[in-house]
Formats: structure tokens, C-alpha cells, sequence
């Protein structure tokens, strides 16, 4: 569904991608985590073409991202949806208008047939007492929650999360896991999430890859990654555990 060939990137000089090699097979959730300056948002940024590889290709859907012009690249982002870290909701729009946005620009939808997604969409991810609030009148994990809704109401087959619980309180957390979780078996998306929390890597991904210097330094399964040797893969694991943090559910 999606693949990485030996992808290359330099931004500014400084090399960020260095033959990046990675796949996510369909209705599969792939987690990247690793240090900060790796590559994980930009990694994230290829898949949905708005950057191109210095070299290799980026194939989504058995599709060229890179060898796309503007028209190609709006057909294949119709198959995606994306949470940025913030949210990314427009502050002069209520949350219903926020929602309702991508099937207005990307759809022939009646508003009837708008309403009818955007409400069932809204009501799944506990927000119709939100509809007519702006952004700046709702809580972080809200802001979150609304940004989702805006990313798969047009029912992407791709989603793509960057640090979705990022700035999140450990309860509200848990719940945007399970929200991920519950889109996934609702409508069999194909998923990769960016994220330092490894709670949420460990409970929602199929397989981790963690990436350092621009390339993939481990990769497989939640056990597996937990059961791995390598130096920088135990630092981030205890690290996460000096901060009190628990992995698993009980």
C-alpha cells in the first residue's frame, strides 16, 4: 500500500532522509517514533507529496508520489487523510464548518448529504455538543478530536497522524488511541502515525520502526521492538519508563 525506496532528503544542507527504506502493508498501522531531527514528519510530508525524494521513489497505492504533477497529486490526496500535530482547524470556523470543509471542496455532496456525514462522524467522535463552537472555545483533546473528523469524513483508504497526542493529558490520550483504533476496524485504513509516545505505539501499531539519522534503525512488531538489543532502541524505552509511564495495558 505504501512503500519507501532508498529515499534521500536534504533540507537546508543538512541531510534528513539517507536511503530511507520503509512499507506499510494495506490496513496495517505503522508506527515511526525516534529522536527529534530523524525524519518522522518528513517521512509523513513524502507520503502525501508535499515533498519529493532527491532520490528514490515514494510509491502510494502503487503510485509514483514524486513523478506526480498538481492535478495527480490532488487525485491521490483524495485517498488520504492527515492529522497535523495542532489540529490545523481553521479559527474563524465553527466545528461544524471545519468538518464539513473537505466534502464541500472535494465532493458534489449535497448539504443534506454533508450534514448527514459530518453529524455521524461527529457523533462517533463524541462532538455534536460541539457543532457550533469555534476552536478557540474548546478543549486541546477536542481540537484533536475535531481535527480527526475533519481528516476521515471523506473516508480515506490512507491516514496519516502527526503526534497526535502530543501536549495531551495521559487520559485523553489513551482515548484518541482508541479512536485511531476504532477508525481502523470501522473502515479498514491503512495508517502511519508519528509519535514519541510509546504507549500509544505499543497499543495501536502493528508493526515500529524507529528511525535514526535519516534511516531505519529497527522494525517489527510492538514485542518484538519492546525485545530489542539496540543501544538507542533501550534508551528511548527507558526513558519512557523514568518518566513513570506504562507500556502495556493491564
Amino acid at each position: 500500500m505504501i512503500k519507501l525506496e532508498k529515499v534521500y532528503k536534504t533540507l537546508g544542507h543538512r541531510p534528513i532522509l539517507r536511503g530511507l527504506d520503509l512499507e506499510v502493508k494495506r490496513g496495517e498501522t505503522l508506527i515511526i517514533i525516534g529522536p527529534s531531527g530523524t525524519g518522522k514528519s518528513v517521512t509523513l510530508s513524502h507520503i502525501i507529496g508535499l515533498m519529493r525524494p532527491d532520490e528514490g521513489r515514494v510509491l502510494v497505492d502503487g503510485i509514483d508520489v514524486g513523478a506526480q504533477d498538481k492535478k495527480g497529486l490532488e487525485v491521490l490526496r483524495t485517498k488520504i487523510g492527515m492529522l497535523f500535530q495542532g489540529g490545523a482547524l481553521l479559527n474563524w470556523m465553527d466545528i461544524y464548518d471545519n468538518v464539513a470543509l473537505p466534502l464541500r471542496e472535494k465532493t458534489s455532496l449535497s448539504e443534506i448529504e454533508i450534514r448527514e456525514r459530518v453529524m455521524n462522524i461527529l457523533e462517533f467522535l463524541e462532538l455534536k455538543g460541539a457543532i457550533h463552537k469555534m476552536p478557540s472555545e474548546i478543549s486541546g483533546g477536542m481540537v484533536k478530536r475535531a481535527g480527526l473528523a475533519r481528516a476521515v469524513v471523506c473516508e480515506p483508504k490512507i491516514m496519516l497522524y502527526d503526534e497526535p497526542t502530543s501536549g495531551l493529558d495521559p487520559v485523553m490520550s489513551r482515548k484518541i488511541d482508541s479512536l485511531v483504533e476504532l477508525l481502523k476496524q470501522r473502515y479498514g485504513m491503512t495508517s502511519v502515525m508519528v509519535t514519541h509516545d510509546l504507549v500509544s505505539a505499543v497499543n495501536i501499531g502493528d508493526k515500529i520502526a524507529m528511525l535514526a539519522e535519516g534511516k531505519v534503525v529497527e522494525y517489527g512488531t510492538p514485542q518484538e521492538f519492546m525485545q530489542s538489543t539496540h543501544p538507542l532502541v533501550r534508551e528511548f524505552i527507558n526513558a519512557q519508563f523514568n518518566t513513570g509511564k506504562k507500556v502495556f495495558h493491564a
